[in-house]
């Protein structure tokens, strides 16, 4: 079921009357509806974008999990309005949705925020929102040698006190794959390296809070995960520490794109350049402990220090193939599903 939360706004064009031209309609729509996570997501969103940056707008928030949010989308592929106007997704999933053509390409010129827009978060079918990358974390009391690679946190040796995320596969594979000799376009030598993880006593969680909850209690000592999260749990006391591996940080997006079909894209553009705004980045870089995807936001030298990469290691990010995993999702779940997890 989706969850409708509203931002009323009483600034306002006046009714149409009944019988007026659509055009007359699409002209006075003032409604935003914005696809998106639930949580604190949604709510950053209304506290950082739709409130303080869109007056004279009505934003109304979608919110569901990505996978029903991208089958809505294709389902209404045929239809001439859509039911959302922007939609939340991860960079795979915005790659994936463009190769099913139901994306709008996105005319930059129409936002003045998009000149300060990190050149890599400009894709042709979505935009950066914002980012982090994929790192080590370890609780120095129980891992006494901090590790320096992939390789050091996917080993066997690390027992039982390495914790692997099920949701996360994509990303174990890929990390395990770097680990082994691999690279972000052929993840298969990491395989065997897992199943030996797992034969040692590695736990599995189903899900990042789960994960989480154990680093707290520490029935694990060290795992892997995007260290936007890493941020978040350490301020909520959890006893890590975060490594940015020594292989390649792959890369997290997290970003906004148009369907072919919205029905307001004048209100979505409207939307996507509020969210390029340098105040509403600041406010998720404090709040969320993601990477501002603008050049002109300003974050504190100590914030920076904690969620985001010194110089050597921003040479070491690293951005997906994602051809590749859109090809290969299927195969990855089933190799997990089947022989990794049974």
């Amino acid at each position: 079921m989706i969850k409708l939360s509203r931002r009323s706004v009483l600034a306002g064009t006046a009714a149409t009357a009944l019988g007026a031209p659509s055009i007359a309609r699409a002209q006075d729509n003032k409604k935003i509806i914005i696809g998106t996570w639930g949580g604190d997501y949604s709510r950053l969103i209304t506290k950082n974008i739709d409130t303080p940056l869109l007056k004279g707008w009505e934003c109304v928030h979608a919110e569901e999990n990505a996978p029903p949010r991208k089958s809505k989308m294709l389902a209404e592929k045929a239809l001439r309005r859509g039911t959302v106007d922007v939609n939340g997704l991860s960079s795979t999933d915005m790659y994936e949705m463009s190769q099913q053509a139901v994306l709008e390409e996105i005319d930059y010129s129409k936002m003045p925020n998009a000149k300060n827009l990190i050149p890599s978060m400009k894709y042709p079918y979505g935009i950066g929102h914002i980012y982090s990358g994929k790192v080590i974390l370890f609780n120095p009391k129980m891992i006494s040698k901090a590790p320096t690679s992939f390789a050091d946190t996917l080993d066997p040796a690390m027992g039982s006190k390495l914790g692997i995320i099920d949701i996360q596969y994509q990303y174990t594979m890929m990390a395990a794959g770097l680990a082994s000799g691999g690279t972000m376009s052929n993840f298969d030598a990491g395989k065997e390296r897992l199943l030996a993880c797992k034969k040692a006593g590695a736990r599995i969680y189903p899900s990042n809070e789960a994960f989480a909850q154990a680093l707290k209690t520490e029935e694990i000592g060290c795992g892997i995960m995007w260290k936007a999260r890493a941020v978040q749990w350490q301020d909520a006391g959890i006893p890590i520490q975060t490594v940015a591996p020594k292989e390649g940080i792959p890369m997290y997006v997290s970003g906004f794109v148009m369907p072919k079909n919205a029905p307001n894209k004048a209100g979505a553009y409207a939307w996507l350049d509020a969210m390029m705004a340098s105040s509403a980045q600041e406010g998720f870089a404090v709040d969320m402990g993601y990477n501002p995807t603008v050049t002109n936001a300003k974050v504190s030298a100590d914030l920076q220090k904690r969620i985001g990469f010194s110089a050597e290691e921003q040479k070491r990010l690293v951005d997906l193939d994602y051809a590749y995993i859109a090809k290969n999702d299927s195969a990855f779940q089933d190799w997990w599903n089947k022989t990794f997890k049974a």
